[in-house]
């Protein structure tokens, strides 16, 4: 088949690999304008860009999917498929129905679970034992589209988002072979969602994640490993008074057993050089293994305290 492929991130590129191996034909990429990034503002490249220009394959990057000048030159690449994994905007009915076998998007959810932007990251923040990928084939409405195929995926105790983003979209680019091959096959069974089964999974952002040490242990773990390596769970400083009001990205966190150490959420019952942070919650205390200052790259907890005038003062807001 000939395809239109839409996507930013390195989520795709397994995609994009899978189906030229199949030997596909990629007939252009579509990915979002290079934006300034970084301290120096330079214009950044998404990864899929950089994956088509290396493979010779044809560029476009409109501001808005459904202009019409973009449109027409997708037609021109006459594609006999689009395929969407992480593209980043919604794409009008024009654009879903431009190529004539329609639009299929690679979703990182066992759908109708879990909608929406941030799929992987709120499956580890609220627990889920499991996730998955689903191929379905887009409609107007946000991931409301029949189910072509799903891959499962187990999630362990420690896994993070990071770790959980590779796993899917190595799963994401073998089932999305293995469907087109059904379609091309007329073997494809395309399996509506049930609408009463959705759960959403809201957009995440550097602002939202601070973290919100009044919860128990457990659920404060899952927002810090659900948040990593983005958008890194954070928290404030209050004291000592050199770092006060600064932030500091928490990683690796381990849950103790109940707090038996006082103090309020938040408070700071053990910041020691060897053994790093201890953290009251809600309910238990949470270890905290790696953390990132303000400026700074991600160190060992310890390490940090290690670097402090006086461990003993280290207070969170």
């Amino acid at each position: 088949m000939r395809v239109l492929f839409w996507g930013t991130p390195e989520f795709g590129l397994p995609s994009l690999e899978a189906m030229r191996g199949a030997g596909h034909d990629i007939a252009g990429v579509v990915t979002n304008p290079d934006r300034p990034a970084g301290r120096g503002r330079r214009p950044r490249t998404s990864a899929v860009k950089a994956w088509a220009l290396e493979a010779g394959v044809p560029v476009l990057q409109p501001e808005r999917p459904g202009e019409e000048a973009f449109l027409a030159a997708a037609r021109r690449l006459r594609p006999d498929i689009s395929v969407v994994a992480a593209y980043g905007r919604l794409l009008p009915p024009p654009a879903l129905d431009l190529p004539p076998l329609g639009s299929l998007n690679v979703h990182a959810s066992l759908l109708p679970e879990l909608r929406g932007a941030a799929p992987i990251n709120w499956a580890i923040i609220r627990g889920h034992r499991e996730s998955g990928v689903s191929i379905q084939r887009m409609v107007a409405a946000l991931d409301a589209g029949p189910v072509l195929g799903q891959t499962r995926i187990p999630i362990p105790a420690a896994m993070t988002a990071g770790e959980l983003y590779a796993e899917a979209a190595e799963a994401g680019g073998a089932r999305l072979v293995a469907v087109l091959e059904d379609l091309a096959s007329g073997r494809a069974v395309e399996k509506p969602q049930d609408d009463a089964r959705a759960t959403w999974a809201p957009k995440l952002d550097r602002e939202t994640a601070r973290i919100d040490w009044s919860r128990p242990a457990a659920e404060v773990a899952n927002w810090l490993r659900g948040c990593d390596p983005w958008p890194a769970a954070w928290t404030s400083l209050a004291a000592p008074a050199a770092l006060a009001g600064r932030t500091l990205q928490c990683f690796e966190p381990g849950v103790d057993g109940p707090r038996a150490d006082g103090g309020e959420p938040g408070t700071v019952v053990r910041a020691d050089p060897a053994r790093g942070l201890r953290v009251a919650t809600g309910s238990g205390t949470l270890t905290v293994g790696a953390v990132k200052p303000a400026g700074r790259r991600r160190m060992s907890a310890a390490e940090w305290v290690r670097g402090l005038p006086d461990a003993r003062e280290v207070r969170f807001d």
